[in-house]
């Protein structure tokens, strides 16, 4: 079969269709590559294509019946006769940013806008139907054998066909695209989404193409105008009867913007009364110099509302200078970020490195370490509070 279309960019949704058709095409058999056999050796399906005559095979395919699907030679006339009808540019189609105010007062160019007339239309459904009532067809030839599963031709046949009608109809549907942005802007149900309103209309546009009969006279702009303001109506019914059953819907205007900065407070006051618990607790298992520094120079001493004391005044009670305080606080709040990263936050690293810490203070003492910031930030938020 020879398809009349003209050559153009393939769409995303085609590119994706077509490298998904392995070891499928119009021809379904092919000569051996080895001279041992004569015959034809069939192509195996792929398993996209499996997936597919399954879903093919699971119900009868609709179609709109004509008169000329009948006649002699109707493949020929139907597709090959037939003059060419033009195909559409979507480039244009951005619904969302249409929704913008500054683009309300936007138009679709008439050089990219295909209008179709009254014969183009009754082609491309004749061509449309052809394909699916050939599916037809073959659906009743396999259903009538005994074992009911279609051999490898009529599989190859019913894709093949299969892959024509979605062709078909998609051409239809994007050179009627237009019809659903006007009656979304047209309809603006303040309740309903913009987005949402377009995307129902986009499924009422394709199922008013497997719906429409265009032996009857009239324009498919006229029956799916009708079909897609009914979807919008139902919507809009739809989001009535939630709002109804749902009254306290979620608005995103309600939402606190502070949220995470709420999150981050309620989560740094709990690690810090974590490490007031590893200090009070000695679960860090800090030596009572250590102690003694952390408990007097962020007021952690149990049953005293003390200020905190300065470096220099720790040094003074326990008989060092200001710099080895700031050492041995320095080695205090490494362990105490490792116990509180181990235990509180789940980190296994953190535990390794806390066992290790452990082996090596016991082999070469105790020596000063980096100062870990965030422990010290939860520290100093106890000495405020």
């Amino acid at each position: 079969m020879r398809q009349v279309m003209t050559k153009r960019t393939l769409s995303p949704l085609e590119q994706v269709r077509r490298r998904t058709r392995v070891g499928v095409g119009a021809e379904t058999l092919e000569k051996s590559a080895k001279g041992g056999a004569k015959g034809p050796v069939k192509r195996r399906l792929s398993v996209e294509d499996e997936a597919l005559l399954q879903q093919l095979m699971s119900g009868e395919q609709d179609f709109i019946d004509s008169p000329a699907f009948y006649e002699d030679d109707a493949e020929r006339k139907i597709y090959e006769l037939a003059p060419d009808v033009p195909k559409p540019d979507t480039t244009w189609y951005h619904p969302v940013m249409d929704d913008l105010s500054s683009a309300r007062g936007r138009t679709v160019k008439s050089a990219q806008q295909v209008i179709l007339t009254g014969a183009q239309e009754k082609i491309l459904f004749h061509q449309f139907n052809f394909a699916r009532f050939r599916i037809w067809s073959t659906q009743q030839d396999v259903w009538k054998s005994e074992s009911r599963i279609p051999e490898p031709e009529q599989a190859q046949e019913i894709l093949r066909w299969h892959r024509v009608a979605d062709r078909i109809r998609e051409q239809i549907a994007e050179t009627n695209l237009a019809l659903v942005l006007a009656m979304a802007k047209r309809t603006r149900m303040s309740e309903v989404d913009f987005a949402d309103l377009v995307s129902e209309g986009n499924m009422a546009l394709l199922r008013a193409v497997d719906k429409f009969d265009a032996g009857r006279g009239y324009k498919f702009s006229t029956y799916a105008c009708r079909a897609i303001l009914k979807a919008f109506s139902r919507q809009g019914m739809k989001l009535s009867k939630y709002r109804q059953r749902f009254p306290t819907d979620f608005d995103p205007k309600l939402e606190r913007s502070n949220f995470l900065e709420v999150k981050r407070s309620t989560f740094e006051k709990d690690a810090a009364e974590e490490v007031k618990r590893i200090v009070l607790q000695n679960r860090a298992d800090l030596s009572d110099v250590e102690r003694t520094v952390i408990e007097h120079r962020f007021g952690l001493e149990a049953g005293e509302v003390e200020k905190p004391m300065t470096l220099e005044q720790v040094g003074q009670i326990i008989g060092v200078t200001k710099e080895r305080v700031r050492q041995i606080q320095n080695k205090a709040m490494e362990k105490i970020r490792l116990q509180l990263e181990a235990h509180f936050l789940g980190n296994r690293e953190a535990l390794a490195k806390q066992e290790a810490l452990e082996a090596s203070e016991a082999a070469q003492g105790d020596g000063p370490k980096p100062n870990p910031a965030d422990v010290a930030r939860f520290l100093e938020s106890l000495s405020m509070n």
